[in-house]
């Protein structure tokens, strides 16, 4: 065997090993990319809905505030709740100012329970079951979006991924969580 064979398949090796890794770094990264436009993209959608919901609140509040007058401290918590949360800039902002209007949305249920006409009025009905539909396709939402979170954050963690994610200065995704033990309680229905 000619002394040259041996340093051709050393080197042939090393080529090959070299570019198995810069292919799986560029899979590595392209999938960082897709998981995190994905994330955003969930985020998105969560925010689709909760734009249905800012501009459903005021026609809600308007039908409750012609049958409880008197109930204008409710209303404007709703109203002041609604316009923090649509004027919330980053992801943990939105996401706590929507858990503050969630909240205040739950206490319209309260007012509606004290005036029984409100609670027979055909617009005042339609107004609630579109926002309960809205509140559905949100939770819907905000679970999808917390498992792409899952997905990346866990992708992003995991060695030796995580040298790519720290060269593309990836940062974790924050989850939408509940932010209150309240709104962690069953919900009180009486009659």
């Amino acid at each position: 065997m000619p002394s040259w064979v041996i340093p051709v398949v050393i080197a042939a090796v090393v080529v090959l090993l070299v570019i198995i890794v810069v292919c799986w770094a560029i899979s590595a990264r392209n999938k960082f990319v897709e998981m995190r436009n994905g994330t955003e993209e969930a985020f998105a959608t969560i925010d689709v809905y909760l734009k249905k919901r800012y501009d459903l609140i005021p026609n809600l509040v308007e039908t409750v505030k012609g049958y409880a007058k008197h109930e204008s401290e409710t209303l404007e918590n709703v109203i002041r709740a609604r316009n923090n949360a649509a004027s919330a800039n980053t992801t943990a902002e939105k996401i706590e100012a929507n858990a503050n209007l969630s909240n205040a949305i739950k206490s319209i249920n309260v007012v509606a329970e004290r005036y029984p006409d409100l609670k027979a009025n055909a617009n005042f009905q339609s107004l609630m079951n579109e926002l309960r539909g809205i509140e559905s396709e949100l939770a819907n939402s905000r679970k999808y979006y917390n498992a792409m979170v899952k997905n990346f954050n866990t992708q992003k963690d995991i060695f030796p991924k995580s040298i790519i994610a720290g060269a593309m200065k990836l940062e974790k995704f924050p989850y939408f969580e509940l932010d209150s033990d309240e709104e962690r309680k069953n919900v009180k229905v009486s009659f």
